[in-house]
């Protein structure tokens, strides 16, 4: 029978070391012996080392039956460990082997069951000790609140249970770099508290096995390694170790901890809800071996933090996350106004940057952008934005920028951000500037592994190696990623309002000028069967008596004649033009501007020059601002109210005209309306009923005879149509015998559209 050793003696490169396999070494530590048992019970692996324990060698066992070597008596009592409902990895099994007290651990590699057995230990712990060290411990680990007072203490009870020199509690970040978060070591010792250590110290498949196996064991670090010997029957073959206790380490992790100064270790995994969250690393400065209890004692705390993360974390974030939701409640419970306009006033409350610790905010919305605190400029937002959607993320969040869109990190001061998309072509951005801080590495994270003429070496240096972080902001916590998910929501739901409410405004406004143009349609049916005809009968009427007394008439009569006939013809003119303009308002749909209004007065009087001198008529006007209007219907308006003040002056006074006007843009609110400008024309003239405020504004409608005051009754019907096609308004105040008042509404923002008509 021929039989191999089954040690990996694969060479480790800097191409690689990050694969070693580390789960197949082929060996194990010396302080017991390991035995790998086929189903039938043949000893197929055994390690060289069994001479040391009992008077035989590996040679002698190979392929040999269990019982022939150790008694059918052993092989019952592990048949029934093996089968029964004990927690193995717990309380391994005591057993007689040859004459003599061992511990077995066992579990099954393939095919193939491991033994694993080391000597019994002559004073080991009683269980009632450990329970009772345990029960001390869970009534100290209640009376901790914070995560870190929790690991603190675990750290000293895992310390005052095993005994080891230096116990920390390890824990890793999202790249599996770690950091002591909490550690209770030998007074004479220099502390290892916040210090962080590179994710190369503890490669990805170490970590694996981490996860398999969740205590590991290094008693003396000087150990020979002793190899597996195993019957040379298949090619290949080979021993799967993850589960090992008495697994040997790797040469590499072996001379790291040799570099430290350690002479004995202690491992064991914590794992958070399926992931490597930390470890609890024991060190110790000589050779030390711990019993089965302790063991499971240190175990047991290490599953005391492991259950009580999320609680602890919890409580930690309490205060933060509390504060976070009352920003939350606070700002979703405010009645903001159902108006794109209100997007200012929502981007300016503080509670919008409290909701997720932001210094700055931006909603973009219409191609508008609303900000606040500390943001980039608007080019730099909308660069961010494109940016962003080539990613096709409704939503991103990152705490280092410049990972992704180094271009703008780089020209702009903040490091941090969440968005959200709100809708098709509307967004919302949180921001956080630049948080530089220091790190403490146990080390250069850059030389922990060195290559020399006689291969692949860890560091051996663990001097404190300082490290500035810059281009990113503190890291967003969960509860503040949360928030702006909220929130963002909210800010949907609020911009669906604004639009339907506006769209409910623009069906409402349609149908009312539906209903104006109705009464329209009547009064122009009734200015073409009354007005219109009224004038071409007296023309039809005076020019059939002319031809019926052309050899009597005088040639004065003729002239008085034709003066009438012109009369009525320029009146049918006038009426005729009106309507005319009256209808190319209606068509105007231009886009508002700018208009200085003081100009507008200023050329509409210097029109109405002769006119306004004939009335001998006093103007005074205050400073008029500048609205959002269309500049020549503006000179119609002011033509249509001055040419109204003057066809109904008083026959009693002097005319006096009195412009004024709001002189800052002022918020006015009417039922669905906001108008930001007013300007008043006051006059002193005949006034009239205020029960006919509304009529005066309807077309071809008069409240004196046509004998009285002349004119087609369009001229404020006009100035109304003016107003509405701007989205602004006009009314109308009078006394009896003391004058009119003539108020002018403007709209607050220069991309308001026009009014469908």
């Amino acid at each position: 029978m021929k039989i191999k050793d089954i040690v990996n003696r694969d060479l480790v490169t800097l191409d690689n070391c990050e694969n070693e396999p580390i789960h197949i070494p082929g060996k194990i530590q010396p302080h017991g012996f390991l035995l790998g048992i086929t189903s039938g019970w043949i000893i197929d692996f055994c390690t060289e080392n069994i001479s040391s324990f009992f008077d035989l060698v590996h040679t002698q066992v190979l392929g040999k039956p269990f019982a022939a070597i150790f008694s059918t008596t052993c092989q019952e009592e592990i048949s029934d460990y093996i089968n029964g409902d004990e927690i193995k990895d717990a309380f391994p099994l005591e057993i007689d082997l040859l004459g003599k007290l061992f511990q077995i651990n066992i579990h099954k590699s393939g095919e193939t069951y491991i033994l694993e057995a080391e000597a019994l230990f002559p004073d080991k712990e009683k269980l009632a000790d450990v329970y009772k060290q345990t029960i001390q411990f869970v009534s100290q680990m209640n009376k901790t609140e914070s995560l870190k007072e929790l690991c603190a203490l675990v750290a000293q009870g895992t310390r005052e249970i095993t005994g080891y020199d230096r116990v920390m509690i390890y824990r890793f970040d999202e790249q599996y770099n770690g950091e002591v978060f909490a550690e209770d070591c030998r007074e004479d010792l220099e502390p290892f508290l916040g210090l962080h250590y590179p994710h190369t110290d503890i490669p990805a498949q170490a970590r694996e096995l981490y996860i398999k196996n969740e205590l590991r064991l290094i008693v003396d670090i000087n150990y020979e390694p002793v190899p597996i010997f195993t019957v040379d029957d298949k090619e290949g073959k080979n021993l799967d170790l993850s589960l090992s206790i008495l697994r040997s380490t790797s040469p590499i992790h072996v001379e790291y901890l040799k570099n430290m100064g350690v002479g004995a270790t202690l491992t064991i995994s914590l794992i958070h809800h399926g992931k490597l969250w930390g470890l609890i690393a024991c060190h110790h400065y000589s050779e030390k071996n711990i019993s089965p209890e302790i063991r499971l004692a240190a175990k047991l705390q290490g599953q005391f933090i492991t259950s009580q993360i999320d609680i602890r974390q919890s409580n930690d974030e309490n205060v933060s996350a509390q504060k976070t939701i009352l920003a939350l409640e606070h700002i979703t419970a405010k009645d903001f106004e159902i108006s794109q306009q209100a997007l200012e006033t929502i981007v300016k409350v503080p509670q919008l940057l409290e909701l997720c610790n932001a210094a700055g905010v931006s909603i973009v919305s219409r191609d508008k952008i609303y900000k606040n605190g500390l943001v980039p400029s608007d080019e730099q937002i909308i660069n961010l934005l494109e940016e962003i959607q080539a990613l096709n993320n409704e939503t991103f969040s990152t705490n280092k920028l410049i990972d992704f869109f180094p271009e703008i990190a780089n020209n702009s001061s903040v490091a941090g951000i969440i968005y959200h998309s709100v809708g098709n072509n509307d967004h919302i951005i949180w921001y956080r500037p630049e948080t530089i801080s220091e790190i403490n590495w146990g080390g250069d994270p850059e030389k922990s592994i060195i290559k020399d003429a006689n291969g692949l070496h860890p560091r051996n240096s663990f001097d404190i190696w300082k490290q500035i972080v810059k281009n990113q902001s503190s890291p967003w916590k969960p509860y503040e990623i949360n928030a702006a998910v909220q929130y963002a929501h909210t800010l949907h739901n609020q911009l669906i309002l604004i639009m339907l409410s506006e769209e409910e405004e623009k069906y409402r406004n349609q149908s009312e000028i539906l209903k104006e143009t109705n009464s329209e349609l009547e009064n122009i049916n009734w200015i073409s069967t009354h007005d219109l005809q009224e004038p071409l009968r007296k023309i039809q009427l005076i020019t059939s008596k002319m031809l019926t007394e052309l050899d009597v008439i005088s040639t004065e009569s003729i002239s008085n004649s034709l003066q009438r006939v012109s009369k009525s013809a320029s009146r049918m003119s006038g009426l005729l033009e009106d309507i005319l303009k009256y209808t190319r308002i209606k068509n105007t749909r231009d886009t508002l501007q700018p208009v200085d209004l003081n100009k507008i007065l200023k050329s509409t009087v210097k029109e109405m020059h002769e006119n306004i001198s004939e009335s001998n008529v006093l103007i005074e006007h205050e400073n008029l601002p500048e609205v959002h209007a269309i500049g020549f219907l503006m000179r119609q308006l002011f033509i249509n109210i001055l040419q109204n003040s003057i066809k109904y002056a008083s026959a009693e006074r002097q005319l006096k005209i009195q412009i004024t006007a709001s002189q800052e843009p002022v918020i006015i609110h009417d039922r669905y309306k906001v108008y930001c400008h007013w300007v008043c024309f006051s006059d002193n003239g005949i006034g009239f009923e205020q029960q006919y405020a509304e009529s005066i504004f309807k077309v071809f409608t008069r409240l004196h005879t046509q004998e009285h005051y002349t004119g087609s009754g369009i001229g404020l019907a006009l100035c109304k149509k003016i107003m509405q096609t701007i989205g602004g308004d006009i009314r109308a105040e009078g006394k009896p015998d003391q004058g009119t008042n003539i108020i002018i509404y403007f709209p607050c923002d220069s991309e308001d559209t026009l009014l469908p008509i």
